[in-house]
């Protein structure tokens, strides 16, 4: 907890809404961790990919990419999902891919502040990952051309948190919340 968290805890007033999104490539255990991170600490949980449109779905089955023609609608969608609970008085963590800074700032757009928990690693271990899940539409094939697209955390964007993917999901989950400070009795999380 800051200082500043610990004197308004103090004075009892509530702190503003807190949104988390939690990124990567498919299979790095982003739904798994943002899920960790409701449950720890309160937050709203919301997978993005439910509100893919129908006709993205169906594209991403068969194994064809998104373009960024397909994602700006589903991005302007999860940063006002944010943005009305935000509203609301409610925090939330959000299980997205954020693959490219400028996804990740059309999210910006959504609540007055976003932290981004990037869950990297290797693409073998990626890949076994996503070799042992069952019933996900992304196949396996598609995660190199996330990984050709992803853009890691660049000067001048907000910092992010960086997580080791190859790390047990509890410690991903405590780690992210630690450093976020997000641990129930820090912050007010809504919910």
């Amino acid at each position: 907890m800051t200082g500043e968290q610990g004197a308004a805890a103090g004075s009892g007033r509530r702190q503003p809404p807190r949104h988390v999104v939690v990124m990567g490539v498919s299979g790095a255990g982003k739904t798994t961790v943002a899920r960790g991170i409701s449950d720890l600490a309160g937050l709203t949980f919301a997978e993005a990919d439910e509100f893919h449109s129908e006709a993205n779905v169906a594209r991403m089955r068969s194994g064809v990419p998104l373009d960024d023609a397909a994602r700006w609608p589903w991005l302007r969608a999860l940063a006002d999902w944010m943005a009305t609970r935000d509203a609301e008085g409610v925090s939330t963590v959000l299980a997205c891919s954020a693959l490219k800074r400028s996804y990740r700032d059309v999210l910006r757009q959504g609540p007055p502040s976003v932290d981004f928990v990037h869950l990297d690693g290797t693409a073998e271990v990626i890949r076994e990952r996503m070799a042992r899940r069952a019933g996900h539409y992304m196949p396996a094939s598609l995660l190199d051309s996330q990984l050709a697209i992803l853009e890691r955390f660049e000067p001048g964007e907000p910092p992010g948190l960086v997580l080791d993917v190859s790390l047990p999901p509890e410690q991903l989950v405590s780690a992210a919340v630690d450093r976020l400070g997000l641990r129930t009795g820090a912050t007010a999380v809504g919910g």
